[in-house]
């Protein structure tokens, strides 16, 4: 549970109970694909129980579970088809189709293919802690992250979210840490990095199981290369690797966190209360050593608040509404996706 993390700050005037939660998500449940449906996305029980609650919550802590199917059509079966189609039309007709007739037999192929295609199914975790305000998604892949907050905030009226934003970019932070042989506070460097130059060369270095604390890495560094990769540890308890977009990724959990706990204590409500018991100590000490929260539209709004004040101005990140009222922000600039098939849908 929760290898990967894209984490988002939840408007503090989003106030709803779970049972609001489960309402607006059984309103939009998972189900297969139909025979000619190529994607089909939803809402699937959390404890993988038939007809269970879509929102669980365990000590205090809401868990959610997307779900995606979708229908694998190799590309070279439906240009096969096509052909066959196309070479129909002009035994029949003396005529080559043109460029929209084309595009209708495309269409027709996929249809007709589609009924036999095999299926993919992938889900993402979604952990929603109203105490912090986070909301944390189980991927590493912005644009899966973008597609599963879109619909959260469709669903749920008023919730507005935007992506953590720092006040040090990760990479400027990494950099510093590399060089200065200095990780911060309850954080230690670990052996696994990549490097990558700026100019147009993108020259790349990765170090695997390898000691950072050497002259050839700051030399890197001292060079021009930024890095876009760092494995670190934070309070010997949980490993991870930071990126530059602020993806967390390769989430472990060390032996030190099942200390204490017995072989047969596994099971949902354990898994859930020790993942997220870990990771919502983890997440504010890694934002405290990016230099803390930079403001967003949703930093300001929880602010405001803060000080009883109403926000008077448009929230100072790009935003974007929804059909449900509620807005998605984030940095000026979203981060990249760098690794787009590492999710599992």
């Amino acid at each position: 549970m929760f290898k990967n993390m894209i984490v988002y700050r939840i408007a503090p005037q989003w106030q709803v109970e779970l049972t609001q939660v489960e309402e607006a998500l059984a309103k939009a449940p998972f189900l297969e694909c139909g025979a000619t449906q190529e994607k089909s996305l939803g809402w699937v029980p959390p404890r993988g129980d038939a007809h269970g609650p879509l929102a669980e919550s365990v000590g205090g802590q809401w868990i959610l579970r997307f779900m995606v199917e979708t229908k694998v059509l190799p590309g070279s079966v439906l240009a096969r088809r096509v052909k066959e189609k196309a070479e129909r039309i002009e035994q029949e007709t003396g005529r080559k189709p043109g460029k929209k007739e084309s595009k209708e037999l495309k269409d027709e192929a996929k249809l007709d293919l589609l009924p036999m295609a095999f299926t993919k199914q992938g889900s993402m975790w979604v952990w929603i802690d109203t105490a912090s305000r986070l909301l944390v998604l189980d991927t590493s892949a912005q644009g899966r992250a973008d597609e599963v907050v879109t619909l959260l905030v469709e669903s749920l009226p008023g919730l507005s979210v935007s992506l953590i934003n720092t006040q040090t970019s990760p990479q400027a932070a990494m950099s510093h840490w590399l060089a200065t042989q200095e990780p911060p506070v309850g954080f230690t460097v670990d052996r696994e990095c990549e490097l990558k130059s700026a100019d147009e060369a993108k020259a790349v270095v990765r170090y695997a199981r390898h000691p950072l604390d050497i002259e050839e890495v700051q030399a890197h560094i001292a060079a021009g290369k930024l890095p876009t990769k760092l494995a670190l540890t934070w309070d010997d308890r949980v490993s991870f690797m930071l990126t530059e977009g602020l993806q967390i990724k390769k989430v472990a959990f060390l032996d030190t966190v099942f200390e204490g706990t017995k072989a047969d204590d596994g099971g949902f409500d354990t898994d859930v209360a020790i993942a997220t018991g870990e990771l919502v100590k983890l997440i504010p000490d890694l934002i405290e050593a990016l230099g803390g929260e930079a403001e967003s539209g949703v930093a300001s709004a929880a602010q405001a608040m803060a000080a009883g004040a109403v926000p008077s101005s448009a929230p100072s990140a790009p935003a974007r509404k929804t059909a449900g009222g509620g807005m998605v922000t984030g940095p000026q600039e979203a981060p990249e996706d760098t690794d787009p098939e590492s999710a599992p849908f």
